[in-house]
């Protein structure tokens, strides 16, 4: 399996600030400039999660690193907050109360998937993140998505669900592959003042 992408606070930091910068700006806040980190231009790829009031609001992401990492977050915190079809757009109103999550993903490996038992047995509960794809259709759960779903057989039903495929459905074909992430959260919601 690949290596977890580096474990690096200040970059944390710097992609959380991306993020929030691109929501806030296109709500019309007024911010700092973003720090600089000296990965920002290398190709990663992210997902962006927004909590508001402690609820889910929405998560975008890329499952492979074709773009800058500045512009992956900052392109995929838009989407989170204003273009997952799951969730009304985030408002103005919400901001103070929401917070963010940004995961950097490692490249993915593929699994053997010639059947689902083998399968099964390969998954990580807890550190992998799964991506399944078949005739077009394909979902990823992120790892976190583990402490929803924390039993193997659970947690890839749940997946073949949200990729249009039947609890049951399996084929030799399914094409399978797992990636790792590091994540940084807000701890605290934005605070109000800072607006």
């Amino acid at each position: 399996m690949s290596a977890t992408p580096i474990q690096d606070e200040q970059l944390g930091r710097t992609l959380l600030a991306i993020a929030r910068n691109a929501i806030g700006t296109h709500l019309g806040f007024k911010f700092d400039a973003t720090p600089a980190h000296e990965a920002l231009q290398r190709a990663g790829a992210t997902f962006v999660t927004l909590f508001t009031a402690g609820e889910l609001h929405g998560c975008i992401g890329s499952l492979e690193a074709r773009r800058p990492l500045v512009i992956d977050v900052h392109e995929n915190a838009l989407g989170a907050a204003f273009w997952d079809a799951r969730f009304d757009a985030l408002r103005a109103e919400e901001f103070s109360d929401t917070s963010i999550e940004v995961s950097l993903l490692s490249p993915s490996e593929e699994l053997d998937a010639s059947d689902e038992r083998a399968l099964l047995r390969q998954l990580q509960p807890g550190v992998d993140g799964v991506t399944i794809a078949f005739r077009g259709r394909r979902a990823t759960f992120l790892p976190q998505v583990w402490r929803a779903l924390p039993e193997p057989e659970e947690f890839l039903a749940a997946l073949k669900q949200k990729a249009e495929l039947p609890r049951h459905f399996w084929s030799p074909k399914l094409n399978v592959t797992r990636y790792r992430v590091t994540q940084w959260r807000e701890h605290e919601p934005w605070m109000k003042e800072r607006l």
